[in-house]
């Protein structure tokens, strides 16, 4: 067998000279982590064909049979000789040194006679009798794949993590696509019922229904506001009846969202992504709860909304995201609206992957996370945009809003907080909040400025200082509160 036309980046040569060395130094199975973008399809296959060219018997399990077809294709691609090991398939070719096969084959199999190296996509799905393959047949070498390494036990399965490159580093390549963030309405999960740690999926579903309105009217507001129009789009939803629900007023909206789910054929889905794939289409979003989470790969994506909580599956998360931070020409970002409140529940993990990449696993992060408060949650968002504002910026990366100034802020795990002069600490983003709250009533109500900074006052005891001059819709909180200082100054009148 000879070398194929694959070429590889140097991070890849050197990851594939890791695991190598992993095998010299006596692992048998280790796991190769790379994120979205790194080219695992493409490590994998160096891998097989490495394994052929010597006259080993190499396989490649994957977790359904789409994504068995999609590799046999990349295979080709590459003119890479090989079968897929599913009877009545096209391509059945058993004599074929390289295989490709589903975890559902190569269950029903149970044996693979003179394998000697296996590579299993998607490792962090530990399919039970997947794992007795590995242990049950010691000759074999193995090699996980996976972005989102976080299943509790994979350290029992894979002796050894091998890092290929991290997220932030392949955004500075131009690999991927880097993510700018908007927080926008999110799902109300409080006393929700949890199934092992997680929502369960009628809670999420029945809740997340509630926003749909929501959900259509922010995607139009943003799409327009940051690209001038409709962008293709990719929907996480909360259940089957959510995304049928979305797609219909996406529909009523003027634009074409096709929602995809178990019930529809293989074929429906499969012409549908076909057609969302290419340049012209007619679609503008896919909408889904897990088809568009794996195997999904459409580059010119320019927008993820999520809308699905998640109250312990960071991975869920990461993967969702990485279906729109796919690299295109001509991709400078892509817009990711949460409504979920996933971006904020995983942002201290998500921040060390993207930064660090994953060096161990069993670390844990697929756990039930704390919610931020109320507070917590609007200091984490620019006022005027609500984009994500990390902690350690001054000044919105999206529309330049400033912060108050740093010397002026005292930073307590988790609260964003204002020291005044008279030692009382105030949120300092609650009192943006009001402010420009305040501001907005002014504006549509024809009050003077010094109506609004008169009312802050009696809001908060101090002028105001520190707070920019930026009117929002008033809150019914805020509206029900100036309501309330007009009746009590009316009935203080009356009684003079």
């Amino acid at each position: 067998m000879s070398h194929s036309d694959l070429q590889l980046f140097d991070y890849q040569e050197a990851i594939l000279g890791k695991l190598r060395e992993g095998f010299m130094g006596g692992h048998r199975s280790q796991m190769l982590v790379a994120p979205t973008g790194a080219g695992k399809t493409e490590m994998a296959m160096e891998l097989l064909e490495a394994a052929a060219i010597k006259g080993n018997r190499a396989a490649m399990v994957l977790d359904r049979i789409v994504l068995c077809n999609q590799t046999s294709e990349r295979l080709d691609k590459y003119g890479i000789g090989h079968g897929v090991l599913q009877s009545g398939h096209w391509r059945f070719r058993p004599q074929e040194l390289i295989q490709v096969c589903s975890a559902q084959t190569l269950e029903k199999r149970g044996s693979f006679p003179n394998l000697k190296l296996l590579i299993v996509d998607e490792a962090h799905n530990t399919r039970r009798q997947t794992v007795e393959f590995i242990n049950n047949n010691p000759q074999v070498k193995i090699v996980g794949l996976s972005a989102t390494p976080f299943t509790k036990g994979l350290g029992s399965i894979y002796s050894h993590v091998v890092s290929a490159i991290s997220t932030g580093e392949l955004v500075e390549r131009g690999r991927l696509a880097p993510l700018r963030v908007f927080i926008a309405k999110e799902i109300d999960m409080t006393g929700a019922k949890k199934v092992a740690g997680e929502w369960s999926s009628k809670e999420t579903e029945s809740r997340g229904m509630q926003i749909t309105g929501d959900v259509v009217s922010e995607w139009v507001k943003k799409t327009h506001e940051v690209f001038g129009g409709p962008r293709k789009t990719v929907v996480f939803a909360s259940g089957v009846a959510h995304a049928a629900d979305l797609a219909k007023q996406f529909g009523e909206a003027g634009y074409n969202f096709v929602s995809l789910s178990y019930k529809d054929d293989d074929e429906f889905k499969a012409e549908a992504i076909r057609d969302f794939s290419k340049p012209d289409t007619s679609i503008h979003g896919l909408i889904a709860t897990d088809i568009l989470t794996k195997g999904f790969d459409v580059p010119d994506v320019m927008i993820g909304v999520s809308a699905r909580p998640f109250s312990k599956s960071f991975a869920s998360h990461v993967q969702q995201m990485g279906r729109v931070m796919r690299s295109n020409p001509g991709k400078e970002f892509a817009l990711w609206l949460c409504h979920s409140g996933n971006y904020l529940r995983f942002a201290e993990e998500w921040e060390d992957v993207y930064t660090n990449g994953v060096n161990a696993i069993d670390e844990g992060k697929d756990k039930p996370r704390r919610e931020l408060t109320k507070n917590e949650k609007e200091a984490a968002k620019c006022p005027r945009c609500s984009a994500f504002w990390p902690g350690r910026s001054d000044v919105c990366a999206c529309c330049g809003f400033m912060r108050a100034k740093r010397s002026e802020i005292v930073v307590n795990p988790g609260e964003l907080q204002e020291l005044t002069p008279g030692g009382n600490v105030k949120d300092q983003a609650i009192k943006q909040q009001w402010y420009s709250q305040l501001l907005g009533i002014a504006k549509e109500r024809g009050y003077s400025d010094g109506w609004v900074s008169h009312k802050y006052r009696e809001k908060f005891t101090v002028w105001p200082r520190n707070v920019e001059p930026v009117p929002m819709p008033a809150s019914l909180e805020v509206a029900r509160w100036v309501k309330s200082r007009q009746i009590a100054w009316a009935k203080s009148r009356k009684a003079a």
